[in-house]
C-alpha cells in the first residue's frame, strides 16, 4: 500500500473530531451577535438601568421603540464582546507547551475543560447577574479558543513548517486542532483535509447566526442556552478523542517512540511500510534540530529581524483595524441602523459569504499570490468602507441607500476572506526561519489579539463619536495599510527563507566584502545565526 494515499475511517474518526474544536470557535464567535438587544435588556434590569418587565421585541429581535441605551450597559456589553480576546491573548503563548506537555489528543481533553465550565458559566446566566456571568464565561471560553476566524491557513503551511513552529500564535483549541491534523494527515490529502478546520470555523458562525433567529434560541427566554451551547462540541470531542491515535509526529520528533509512531501510523493509513513516512520525520526532526530557538526578548531587541518582523505586524494590525470584527461582532446593529427591516437574516447573508469566499480564497493563495491578494482585499475593503459610509449619510435623503450600505458589507467581508484574512499568518511564518518564527508568530498572535480587544471594546464609543461616518475612520486605516503592503511588503509565494530575507537585506547599507552572492543565499539560515550571535543588542 502506497503512504500518503491511504483514507481510512480512523484517519476520518480523528479528523472529525479535531474540527470539532474548530466549529466550536466559530459559533463562540458569532453566537454573541444575534442577541445583543435581548441581552442588554437583562443587563439593564439587573443594574437597576431598566424596569423590571422585559420590552416587547418586534420580528427582527428588537424594540418596537428606539431607545437609548444606558451607559454602563454599553460598556458592559462592550466587555462582554472584546472579553474573548482577553483570554486568547494569554493562551496564544501556551499552546506550544500544551501540545508538547500531553500529546496533541491529551491536550485537545485537557482543555475541553475550560469549555465546558465556560458553557456552563453562560448557561446559567439569568441565575445570578447576567452581565457578570457572560464576561465570565466569554472571558474562559476565549482562553478556550481563539477570536480570530481566519487561522486555519497554518494548517496547510505546516507541510512546510517543523512540527509545534507556527502554532504558538492561537488559542489553546484552534491551535491545537490544526497542528493535530496538519500532523495526521496523509501527504496527499494535507491541503484537502487542513482547509476542514477553517471551514468548521466559518459553519461554526453561521450555525450560531441561524439559532441566534428570536424563534429558535435568541429570545428573552433561551439566550443562556444559546451561549450556553458554545460548550457543547467539546462534550462530544471528549467523547471521540479517546478513540483516536496520537500524532505520530509528536511520538517520534518529540518523544523519540519510533514503535509507537509505527503503530500510529497503521492505525490511521491501515497496514503499509511506514519506512517512508518514518524516514520523512527523521529528515523533520533534524531540521529542527539545526538551529537553535530564539526568544522573543532577543527577537525584538535584534535588528537582524527587524524589518520582517515590523512587516508581520504591520500585516496583523491590518487585519484587526480594518474593521473586520466591527463587522462580525455589531452586524446586527449596523444592519438595523442602515435600515434594513431584517437586520437578523442580513447577518445570516454575511455568515454564507464569509463561508463561500474562504473556500474561494482557498483556491486562490497559492495561484495569485500573498501580496497580490493582500493588495486587492486591502483596496476592496476601504472601498467598500467609504461605499459604506456614504449609504448610511445619505439614507435619510434616499431610502435606496439602505442596499448601498448592505452590498458594502457582504463585499467587504468577501474582500476581507480573499486576502487579508488569512495570509497575515502565511506571510508571518515564511518571513522567518526556523530559529526566530515561533517567538515571531507569538508576537504577531498578542498582536492580533490586543487589537481585536481595542476594536471590540472601543467600536460602540466611536459609533457614538462619530455616527454615520464611523467607518470613515477604518477607511483612512485601511489606504494606509495598501500604502505600506505596496511598498514594504514582499512576495513570498514560492520563495525560499534565503530569497524573502535577501529582499529585505536589499536596503541595508552593506559594508565592503560583503556583497551578496550565490553561495551566500544558499548558507543564509548559517550566517544569520552568526550575525544574531555577534549582534551587540541581542
Amino acid at each position: 500500500m502506497e503512504s500518503g494515499k491511504q483514507l481510512t475511517g480512523t484517519l476520518t474518526l480523528a479528523v472529525f473530531s479535531a474540527v470539532l474544536g474548530s466549529l466550536q470557535y466559530g459559533y463562540s464567535l458569532g453566537v454573541i451577535n444575534a442577541p445583543q438587544k435581548v441581552i442588554e435588556q437583562h443587563y439593564g434590569r439587573s443594574l437597576g438601568v431598566l424596569p423590571e418587565e422585559p420590552l416587547l421585541l418586534s420580528e427582527n429581535g428588537t424594540g418596537t421603540e428606539k431607545q437609548e441605551v444606558h451607559p454602563s450597559v454599553v460598556m458592559y456589553w462592550s466587555l462582554s464582546v472584546s472579553i474573548f480576546s482577553i483570554g486568547g491573548v494569554v493562551s496564544s503563548f501556551l499552546v506550544g507547551f500544551v501540545g508538547d506537555l500531553r500529546g496533541r489528543v491529551k491536550g485537545m481533553l485537557m482543555v475541553n475543560v475550560l469549555a465546558v465550565i465556560a458553557g456552563l458559566l453562560m448557561v446559567m446566566a439569568k441565575m445570578w447577574k447576567p452581565h457578570v456571568m457572560v464576561i465570565a464565561g466569554r472571558c474562559v471560553m476565549g482562553f478556550y479558543c481563539e477570536p480570530q476566524d481566519q487561522l486555519a491557513y497554518g494548517t496547510l503551511l505546516q507541510v512546510h513548517l517543523s512540527v509545534g513552529d507556527g502554532f504558538v500564535m492561537k488559542g489553546l483549541s484552534s491551535g491545537l486542532v490544526p497542528m493535530y491534523i496538519g500532523e495526521i494527515a496523509p501527504m496527499a490529502y494535507r491541503g484537502s483535509l487542513g482547509t476542514l478546520h477553517q471551514l468548521a470555523i466559518v459553519t461554526g458562525i453561521l450555525l450560531s447566526q441561524v439559532l441566534g433567529l428570536e424563534f429558535l434560541l435568541g429570545n428573552d427566554y433561551y439566550w443562556p442556552l444559546l451561549l450556553g451551547l458554545s460548550g457543547a462540541p467539546a462534550v462530544l470531542q471528549s467523547l471521540l478523542l479517546p478513540l483516536c491515535p496520537e500524532s505520530p509526529r509528536y511520538l517520534y520528533i518529540k518523544r523519540g517512540m519510533v514503535e509507537e509512531a509505527k503503530n500510529s501510523l497503521r492505525r490511521l493509513k491501515g497496514e503499509y511500510d511506514p519506512s517512508a513516512d518514518l524516514e520523512e520525520m527523521m529528515r523533520e526532526k533534524e531540521e529542527v534540530e539545526k538551529e537553535a530557538q530564539v526568544s522573543i526578548a532577543v527577537l525584538v531587541r535584534s535588528s537582524l529581524y527587524r524589518q520582517q518582523l515590523f512587516v508581520a505586524l504591520m500585516m496583523h494590525l491590518s487585519q484587526q483595524l480594518s474593521g473586520i470584527n466591527a463587522i462580525f461582532y455589531y452586524s446586527t446593529a449596523i444592519f438595523e441602523k442602515a435600515g434594513v427591516t431584517q437586520p437578523v437574516y442580513a447577518t445570516i447573508g454575511v455568515g454564507v459569504l464569509n463561508t463561500v469566499f474562504t473556500m474561494v480564497s482557498v483556491a486562490l493563495v497559492d495561484r495569485a499570490g500573498r501580496r497580490t491578494l493582500t493588495l486587492i482585499g486591502l483596496g476592496g475593503m476601504c472601498i467598500c468602507a467609504v461605499a459604506m459610509t456614504v449609504g448610511l449619510v445619505y439614507l435619510s435623503v434616499y431610502s435606496w441607500m439602505s442596499y448601498v450600505s448592505m452590498s458594502a458589507i457582504f463585499l467587504f467581508v468577501c474582500f476581507f476572506e480573499i486576502g487579508p484574512g488569512p495570509i497575515p499568518w502565511f506571510i508571518v511564518a515564511e518571513l522567518f526561519s526556523q530559529g526566530p518564527r515561533p517567538a515571531a508568530i507569538a508576537l504577531a498572535g498578542c498582536t492580533n489579539w490586543t487589537s481585536n480587544f481595542i476594536i471590540g471594546m472601543t467600536f460602540p464609543y466611536i459609533e457614538a463619536l462619530c455616527g454615520s461616518y464611523v467607518f470613515i475612520l477604518f477607511a483612512v486605516l485601511l489606504f494606509g495599510f495598501t500604502v505600506f503592503t505596496y511598498l514594504r511588503v514582499p512576495e513570498t509565494k514560492g520563495k525560499t527563507f534565503e530569497e524573502i530575507a535577501a529582499v529585505f537585506k536589499k536596503g541595508k547599507k552593506q559594508t565592503p566584502g560583503t556583497r551578496k552572492t550565490g553561495t551566500e543565499t544558499g548558507t543564509g539560515t548559517s550566517t544569520e545565526l552568526e550575525q544574531l550571535k555577534s549582534d551587540s543588542q541581542a
